[in-house]
């Protein structure tokens, strides 16, 4: 296999794996379990305050929480007997990166500073 030919199945493997992270955001009830994790970053949350927070059934919950670690989107930790989780923010900073590279620089579909100011 040749460098170029290399460098292709290794960006279309990481195409398809961002694809399936953001699929694993694509539920109204993981999308917010992420927006509440981020708020809890770095400390995170243990399940029942998830939980408490999103009024999530506690299968339902493990389910979400269950998917969003496959993808590994969040962390997750054993404290005595909770489990405790935070968002894997070097993960979403590569989904962001990618998305930034695409709009922002190749094609400029959206201008850099317009995203620095929605940031702030």
């Amino acid at each position: 296999m040749t460098p170029a030919a290399t460098t292709t199945k290794k960006s279309q493997e990481q195409v398809a794996q961002y694809a399936d992270q953001f699929s694993a955001m694509g539920s109204e009830a993981r999308l917010r379990i992420m927006q509440l994790l981020l708020t809890a970053h770095p400390e995170g949350l243990v399940v029942g305050e998830i939980q408490e927070e999103l009024d999530i059934p506690n299968s339902t919950l493990s389910h979400h929480l269950d998917k969003l670690k496959s993808e590994d989107l969040v962390c997750v930790q054993r404290e005595s007997t909770y489990l405790r989780y935070t968002a894997n923010t070097q993960v979403l900073q590569e989904l962001l990166q990618f998305l930034y590279a695409e709009c922002c620089t190749r094609s400029r579909a959206v201008k850099p500073q317009d995203i620095v100011q929605i940031c702030r």
